[in-house]
């Protein structure tokens, strides 16, 4: 086996001399930064090739907190998604409230002016439900004979006549409307004055001119008021209006279809006539009726 020996004499500097060579270059490239910034361009040339080197140490961190952070946001969305959902349903139940209470105020304001333009006595009800029977067009209200509510008396809403009152209860009323069958009502022509007949015809929405000649002046836009003749219902009020006007030569009398001007099937309040006038009672014919008997002669 070959040996080399050791050298005799140790080359290089001693580990004294590369401690004070290296100090003395760090304190020269100090000074030449600071002084003159000649390390700028090194510094970002390490910056530019350390920094992928850093981007893959941090990458398992930052993987953890987005995944981390990913799962929190699922679970705050779905949280706030159903808390919003929630939100949404009350504040469309809110909001229909708010639409049914904007309507009957506006109703109310409505049958407030209807008391100063009737100029009767009136009494302010509220629908409560319809009659059970479907053959017929009446409703329930919550006023009876302890309010001073009776048989006979007109309803009335802010823009017509609905219909009159049939029976009496001491916390409720019956009222049969315009729009039944067996409800009749006089009234008056406003643009001619002629007088006529109105009929239900149990829809809510027609109404019929009963025995009207085919010569009788009605015309499609006519309003109709109730005449008054009756002693029940009070003159002027508003009733219908003439919707069709049909006259056929082969029948005896003319089909008058009308529309009815209140709220027969619309309106949760109305309002009782109680200050109808009556009408005067028919004078007694004094006068003895003559007798089929010939007088004697003396």
């Amino acid at each position: 086996m070959e040996y080399s020996p050791p050298p005799f004499f140790k080359t290089g500097p001693t580990p004294l001399a590369r401690l004070l060579i290296f100090a003395a270059l760090s304190l020269a490239f100090l000074v030449a930064d600071v002084r003159f910034n000649y390390l700028e361009p090194l510094r970002h040339f390490a910056a530019v090739v350390v920094y992928p080197l850093q981007r893959i140490a941090a990458a398992p961190a930052s993987i953890a907190r987005r995944i981390g952070d990913f799962f929190a946001t699922h679970s705050s969305l779905r949280e706030d998604n159903a808390r919003l959902r929630q939100q949404n349903f009350e504040n469309g139940a809110l909001l229909l409230q708010l639409n049914a209470l904007r309507a009957e105020n506006q109703q109310l304001r409505q049958l407030l002016a209807a008391r100063e333009r009737f100029k009767v006595e009136l009494t302010s009800a509220e629908v409560l439900y319809a009659a059970r029977d479907p053959f017929s067009r009446k409703v329930v209200i919550d006023r009876g004979s302890q309010q001073g509510v009776r048989p006979g008396q007109p309803v009335v809403d802010d823009r017509g006549l609905v219909g009159q009152v049939t029976r009496a209860y001491p916390w409720l009323s019956e009222v049969t409307l315009v729009t039944d069958k067996g409800q009749f009502v006089p009234v008056q022509n406003v643009r001619n004055g002629l007088r006529a007949v109105l009929s239900g015809t149990g829809s809510d929405g027609a109404l019929e001119l009963r025995f009207i000649s085919l010569r009788a002046d009605f015309q499609d836009g006519d309003e109709l008021v109730t005449s008054g003749i009756d002693g029940v219902y009070p003159p002027g009020l508003p009733v219908a209006r003439v919707t069709d006007v049909e006259r056929n030569i082969d029948q005896i009398f003319a089909r008058i279809t009308c529309a009815p001007l209140g709220g027969v099937a619309s309106h949760a309040h109305v309002l009782v006539v109680s200050g109808t006038r009556e009408l005067p009672p028919r004078p007694v014919d004094k006068r003895k009726p003559l007798r089929g008997k010939r007088s004697r002669k003396n």
